[in-house]
């Protein structure tokens, strides 16, 4: 599901410019294929609802029977492993809560591993340059 045009955006913060985006994997518990068609349905939306109150912003997600992809763009006020972890706690409670059937098949909805990765618009290689670059200004 396409949330937001892919070019980079900028955004503004008491102070702060920022552009910080990140992806994002996670999964069920024993990496169950418990994110059947409503359930996913039903993470979109809970993901998408918290955005403004996280302090988050959804660029692209994608749920599958057994795992979570985000694309994110984070304040960095907040954290990615915050927002992240926010994030699993609202939707494991809500999805329990809607699905009964995921508290008889799993201790907790989530585990508590996570791989975040940060994406950028230019190269590592890039930004070192600019940096040395920066030397004989």
């Amino acid at each position: 599901m396409q949330i937001q045009q892919p070019t980079k955006q900028y955004k503004n913060d008491d102070h702060l410019v920022y552009s910080c985006q990140y992806h994002v994997i996670f999964c069920p518990k024993y990496r169950r294929k418990v994110l059947t068609e409503p359930i996913a349905k039903k993470l979109k939306q809970l993901i998408l609802s918290k955005q403004k109150e996280y302090g988050f912003e959804v660029l692209d997600i994608e749920v599958l029977p057994d795992h979570v992809h985000l694309l994110i763009d984070v304040n960095p006020k907040k954290g990615v492993f915050t927002i992240v972890n926010m994030i699993k706690g609202y939707t494991s409670h809500e999805l329990r809560k809607e699905f009964p059937e995921l508290k008889s098949r799993l201790p907790t909805l989530w585990t508590q591993s996570k791989f975040i990765s940060s994406v950028g618009a230019v190269t590592l290689e890039v930004v070192k340059r600019y940096i040395e670059a920066q030397k004989s200004v």
